[in-house]
Order: structure tokens, then sequence, then C-alpha cells
């Protein structure tokens, strides 16, 4: 069980309950009833596309990470496999169950960029914009239908994921001076974003206290990338980028007057990082 909740990272799932979240509420549409089970969907999708990435970097993994499950001999390559199917289709199915065909129609692209990101994009110039897309799409699975008004959030989201994606390359041989500040820079401006365009008091308060958590846990490690960006540093960097997604689910959902949805988002941080030190999210 350990083997599979490595291949998975499963803990860093608790990134990805906030996006359906942030974008029910950018649509005005608060997840109730059977909709709780689109943050279900977004998690299903997460650890198939987790365990289809080490399927995929079976051979690489071998010489750079021998200690991850499959090239560790923990799961074999087929095992892997029909996990990230399974789970996929558990995805879709959520899906579903919790919006019709509606929001069958995003979960759609969103499992063929999950897919086509770990198998063909990844090692390409496209990889950030695929996996930024993977994310965007996963926001847009929570407005309903809605998606005008979502599209802000989900480029938020999708924008952060492409920073933390580009920076994450040089998790093994380090990265460029240029890439860690071109990343820093874009945290700089989604904080910005984030924080703004609330419509009363409280949900200017509340997204600017989510957004401010949000550039201390992701900004500060990427600064120390600036100065010196090699592997262990971006390592570090990548880690807080992943668990920076929290709190920036958070500052989009308060500023579009979802606060308790933006508290429970937030409860997921500590959780996530407390996990993170028994199984990597990266």
């Amino acid at each position: 069980m350990k083997a599979y909740l490595q291949l998975v990272r499963a803990p860093a799932a608790l990134t990805v309950l906030g996006d359906t979240v942030a974008g029910a509420a950018a649509a005005g549409r608060p997840l109730r009833g059977r909709r709780l089970l689109l943050p279900l969907s977004s998690v299903s999708f997460y650890w198939a596309g987790m365990a289809l990435n080490d399927w995929a970097d079976r051979e690489l993994d071998a010489v750079e990470r021998p200690e991850r499950p499959i090239p560790s001999g923990r799961v074999s390559p087929g095992q892997a496999l029909a996990v990230a199917g399974g789970l996929t289709a558990a995805g879709l199915g959520l899906a579903r169950a919790a919006g019709g065909r509606g929001t069958l129609g995003v979960a759609l692209p969103l499992a063929l960029a999950v897919w086509a990101y770990d198998t063909v994009l990844k090692n390409t110039a496209a990889g950030p914009a695929a996996m930024a897309a993977c994310r965007a799409f996963d926001v847009l699975m929570g407005a309903d239908g809605n998606t005008r008004q979502a599209l802000p959030s989900a480029i938020a989201v999708g924008g952060h994921t492409l920073g933390v994606t580009a920076l994450s390359r040089g998790e093994v041989h380090g990265a460029t001076t240029a890439t860690a500040n071109a990343v820093l820079a874009g945290t700089g401006i989604t904080a910005l974003a984030a924080a703004t365009g609330a419509r009363t008091w409280r949900d200017r308060l509340g997204a600017l206290a989510f957004s401010g958590l949000y550039a201390n846990t992701v900004g500060r490690p990427q600064y120390d990338a600036t100065q010196d960006p090699s592997a262990k540093r971006v390592r570090k960097a990548t880690m807080a980028g992943i668990h920076g997604m929290v709190p920036l689910q958070a500052a989009l959902a308060a500023r579009r007057g979802s606060l308790l949805g933006a508290l429970v988002v937030a409860s997921a941080l500590p959780v996530a990082k407390k996990l993170a030190r028994k199984v990597s999210p990266t």
C-alpha cells in the first residue's frame, strides 16, 4: 500500500481539492449536494496523472530516482498503467455523477490533457503549458457551465501551475537564474490578481489575507532559487509551489464571496505540509 501511495503522491491531492471550489465560487454556484463529488473527481485525475507520470518516466527514474516505486520493483509498469486508467475512469464517472453531461464535457478534455502531458508533451517545450491546461480545466469543471465567469480564476491557477512546472524541470540538475526570476515574477502577478476584484469589504479582506499567505508560501522559496538555482533549492521551491495552490485557491474563492469555502480549502495546507514529510509531492 505504501508503494501505491508513493506512486500517486497521495497527500499532494490535498492541493487539488480547492480547484473546483474556486471555479464554483467564481461561477456563483457553491458546491452543494452531489456537486460535492467534484473535488473527488479532481483527486482521481491528479492521482491518475501521478501514476501515469511514473509509468512514462520509468526508464529515466531507473537512473535518476531508483527509489521510486516502479524502478525499485515495488510496483510493476503494468500495475502503474492500470492504476492510471482506473483512476481516470473514476474521475470521469464522478464528474458525470456530480454535474451531468455539462460537467463531463469539461472532464473529458481534462482527462485528455493529463494523458497528453504525461505520454507526449511533458519533455517538450509545450510541457508546462500542457500542465497548466490540466489545472485550468480542473477549475472550470466546478463552474457548472458558467465558463466565462470562472475563466479568470482558471487562468490564475493555470498561470501558477505553468511557473511551478517550468521551475520543476530543474529538480535534478538545477535551473537557470532567468527561469527562476521569471517564475518569481509570475507569482507576484498571480498574487496581485487574486487579491483584487472582490465586491465587498469582507471579500476583499479575505482575498487579501489568503493572497498574502500564497505570496509568502511560494515567493520566499522561489526568491531563494533566484539567488541559487541549484537542484536542492529548486526542489524546495517546487514543493512550496505545489503547496501554494491551496492559499491561491482560497484567495480566489474568497474574492468571489465564498469565504467559508476559502477557509475549508485553506485548512488543507497544514495537513498537506505535514504529510509531505512522509510522502514527497514531487
